[in-house]
């Protein structure tokens, strides 16, 4: 077995040596005093118990490994066993390993070291020096050493005791902090969570009085409109019927006067309508009709009732060859009525130029899976000042200005026909310059046929 250094023991003297170098040997290899105290005070009740024993040596050298270790074997070749009780002592101190043999034994000690970059070879040489230093010689020098290591280890106790009674103060006094922001924290938080619960009591409130007050509105809007119907029709049914070439004649002026009643009559008819459509897109009263959708024939339709209507104007309505555009599955009622309106508003606005009407079928996801029917009115007409852009699409608010004389509205054709298309699953886009024109683009979806017909969303038509 490799050894750095070795101590015979014959007499006090050698047990005294091996005291003070198993200390400075500890010391040399970076062990802390407590460890070098306990080192040193295993071996020397060892030794003071093996006296006597036949030849008895103490070895010393060093290992490596993940964590370097100082061995130290204590050999002996005669005698008695050691004293269990001597053993039970050291092994409170060290940790130790014991053989006996019949009269041979041995005890090793493995002290495990602090982390280094030496070698073994350079520890076996700190070992060999520590131990070849002189040390003290007699009993009295002994005793003086070991009353100078004693009251090192008491210094370091009382110390430590010092630190540990100070960190046990800090941790009572941090515990306190702690228990006092608990409560604080405890109570913020009851009273936040009786907050809370307030507020979603009150939310729930509001909440069903916005319900309330929106199923009122529309019962209310729904009521009037039907009461509103019958008379506004008779008014009308009965103007006409004075109009009429086979009624009794009238004078010029009552035929004036008739004719604005007329004319005042339909304006209500189509304001009650259009009330009546508002409050069935916003209360889910509107079905989504499905089917397929001759587009030609629905530009037909809007050209021939447009020109109709503000033919005299002279302002031309163009629209697109429609013969490769394929048939398109969507309600064509409420698309119908998203394109009326919106065509009513260029034309009504627009004095000089003309008013296009565009339509195609476009892909316009991303993953290009989604064809979509893309519908732009274009005008050029007075046009909308940016200002007035985020507010065209509130329901009853019409843009202020000198254009507005002479053209009767009731500021529900946008938000009406944004409602359209979105129960149809588009979206619709406004763009305007005033001077210039408005440019409206829509955009629905197109589906595949599936049937001779689909029918979503819910509710009485």
């Amino acid at each position: 077995m490799r050894t750095a250094a070795s101590l015979g023991l014959a007499s006090a003297q050698d047990v005294f040596r091996l005291r003070r170098g198993a200390q400075r040997a500890a010391s040399a290899l970076g062990l802390d005093h407590q460890d070098q105290v306990r080192l040193a005070t295993a071996l020397s009740e060892l030794g003071r118990e093996r006296l006597g024993c036949g030849a008895s040596t103490v070895s010393f050298r060093s290992e490596s490994g993940e964590r370097p270790t100082l061995v130290v074997t204590l050999e002996w070749s005669g005698g008695t066993e050691p004293a269990p009780a001597t053993l039970q002592l050291v092994s409170r101190l060290v940790v130790i390993a014991y053989e006996q043999h019949g009269t041979r034994g041995r005890v090793t000690i493995r002290q495990p070291l602090p982390p280094n970059r030496l070698t073994v070879t350079a520890m076996d040489e700190c070992l060999a020096r520590a131990l070849g230093q002189a040390g003290p010689t007699t009993e009295a020098d002994f005793l003086r050493a070991q009353t100078r290591d004693l009251i090192a280890t008491l210094e370091e106790t009382r110390a430590q005791r010092e630190e540990l009674l100070r960190l046990n103060k800090e941790l009572e006094e941090t515990n306190q902090g702690v228990l006092a922001l608990y409560s604080e924290l405890t109570k913020e938080l009851e009273t936040t969570n009786t907050g809370v619960l307030a507020l979603h009591s009150e939310l729930d409130d509001k909440s069903r009085q916005i319900r309330e007050a929106s199923e009122a509105k529309t019962r209310f809007w729904t009521n009037i409109s039907h009461e509103l119907r019958a008379p506004i029709n008779s008014v009308v049914a009965l103007a006409r019927l004075l109009l009429d070439p086979g009624s009794e004649p009238v004078s010029p002026e009552q035929r004036q006067q008739i004719t604005l009643i007329e004319a005042s009559g339909q304006t209500v008819l189509s304001l009650v309508g259009d009330l009546l459509d508002v409050v069935k897109a916003e209360s889910g009263l509107l079905d989504v009709r499905r089917a397929p959708v001759d587009l030609r024939l629905l530009v037909s339709q809007l050209s021939a009732t447009f020109e109709g209507t503000y033919g005299d104007k002279g302002v031309p309505l163009v629209t697109p060859e429609l013969k490769e555009l394929p048939t398109v599955i969507t309600d064509e009622k409420l698309l119908t009525q998203v394109l009326r309106n919106l065509m009513s508003n260029a034309c009504k606005f627009t004095d000089e130029g003309e008013v296009r009407l565009d339509v195609d079928v476009v892909d316009v996801s991303e993953d290009r899976s989604a064809p979509s029917l893309r519908v732009t009115i274009t005008d050029t007409g007075v046009g909308i000042p940016a200002a007035e852009l985020g507010r065209v699409f509130e329901e009853f608010y019409q843009v202020r200005g000198p254009h507005q004389s002479g053209h009767a509205g009731t500021g529900l054709g946008l938000p009406y026909a944004r409602t359209l298309t979105e129960l149809l699953g588009g979206t619709l886009t406004l763009s305007s310059t005033p001077g210039a024109g408005t440019r409206v683009e829509v955009c629905v979806p197109v589906h595949e046929p599936d049937g001779p017909g689909e029918e979503t969303g819910g509710g009485a038509p």
